[in-house]
């Protein structure tokens, strides 16, 4: 695995202002081949999709593209692949969708390691239904969802689980595949948020199990807009509300209003640089892509490591990620201290980790955390040695 980390910073110009990025968990700086993409789109010929002029086929070809990089990401077929606004507006809609055949006795299950968007969308919706909604909680302690948590929580009245693939507050990966022999075996649908996962690793949609998964591509060196992918036989039977005039076709039935088609070129472009990213890769864009995550994997575990150990010998600094299997996102608390004001102090050394709780609103407080969170320090492909080091002596010397 060949992965030039000098390389990739080079073409990302906001790593020019010399500020040490470790905030990739809320959104990765973008490279000029994707800023370049979204303004070329944007300078040629542009219209609504269409057959007759250039720019009615320059807006199909971007939309076609972009659903073929991404399907490629995935591993899914580019019929499956939805574009939305942002994979929490994705989420609502799916929700919303699906409820309209739920009602009473029937049952929803969410986690309470989950970013908010894949769990108030489903409580919401359930509630409206006059579904059941069924909590499965991970164990502070090791930061861990049991597939029995799981478990225990179905029934045969179960409609539809939510989990996420990586928690984006202390970067859990819960074992998906066991999850959804789980919920499969109840008879419910699997609806998976990757949009932390997706940065970090190579996605399979199907090996995880899921049956619907997001993802946003500003997680992953790309701009903006929301993805859902599931199977094209599924979408097939949802009946999302729409304007009369536009389509019943799978996927764009669940596509209101124009796609933002600049946005969608910038996605191809995030999605090819990805793949390149490891040098000595071959085979097509799926090939490229396995292999270049897996370096990305093996860069970002490392310098993960190296944040722990740098913090480990102060005993103040409480590190609340400790599953097995993660992401590089660490999440600390510091004893005697407000993780907001070190948050202030890395700013003015030109170091970006925030403190929240990140929208993992019940995930915090499971944590004993409350609303608050704590200090949240993200790994992403183009952070190196230098951040860590001009972090650790921001961290120490705080």
């Amino acid at each position: 695995m060949t992965l030039d980390i000098a390389a990739l910073r080079d073409r990302i110009p906001a790593l020019k202002s010399g500020t040490a990025f470790f905030d990739g968990p809320g959104g990765t700086q973008t490279p000029a081949p994707v800023i370049d993409a979204i303004a070329g789109a944007l300078a040629g010929p542009l219209s609504n999709r269409g057959t007759i002029t250039p720019g009615e086929r320059s807006a199909g070809e971007i939309v076609a593209g972009a659903r073929a990089a991404v399907a490629d990401l995935l591993g899914v077929v580019p019929r499956g692949v939805v574009f939305g606004r942002s994979a929490t507006q994705l989420t609502y809609d799916v929700a919303r969708t699906l409820a309209k055949g739920w009602g009473a006795g029937d049952e929803v299950v969410v986690s309470r390691l989950d970013h908010d968007a894949n769990i108030r969308p489903w409580v919401q919706a359930a509630e409206a239904a006059g579904a059941t909604v069924r909590w499965a909680d991970f164990d502070p302690a090791t930061g861990e969802l049991d597939p029995a948590a799981v478990a225990a929580v179905l029934s045969g009245r179960t409609r539809l689980v939510a989990v996420t693939a990586a928690s984006n507050l202390i970067g859990t990966r819960p074992d998906l595949p066991a999850v959804a022999r789980l919920v499969h075996d109840a008879g419910a649908l699997l609806h998976v948020d990757g949009v932390h996962y997706t940065a970090h690793a190579h996605v399979d949609v199907e090996a995880l199990g899921a049956d619907l998964f997001t993802c946003s591509p500003y997680k992953f060196l790309g701009p903006h807009p929301g993805v859902l992918a599931a199977r094209p036989e599924l979408l097939g039977t949802m009946t999302p509300d729409k304007l009369l005039p536009s389509t019943d076709e799978v996927p764009e039935r669940f596509e209101y209003g124009t796609l933002p088609y600049e946005l969608l070129a910038g996605v191809t472009a995030a999605v090819d640089l990805l793949a390149g990213l490891d040098e000595g890769a071959s085979g097509d864009r799926r090939a490229r892509l396995a292999a270049s995550f897996a370096a990305v994997e093996e860069h970002e575990d490392r310098l993960r490591r190296r944040v722990e150990e740098g913090l480990a010998a102060d005993a103040r600094f409480v590190c609340h990620s400790r599953a097995a299997h993660r992401t590089p996102t660490l999440l600390y608390t510091i004893e005697g201290r407000d993780t907001a004001d070190a948050y202030r102090m890395l700013a003015e050394r030109g170091v970006s980790a925030p403190s929240s709780s990140f929208y993992a609103l019940e995930a915090s407080r499971r944590l004993g955390l409350g609303d608050g969170g704590g200090l949240r320090i993200g790994m992403a492909p183009y952070t190196n040695d230098d951040d860590v080091d001009r972090l650790l002596e921001g961290l120490l010397a705080f």
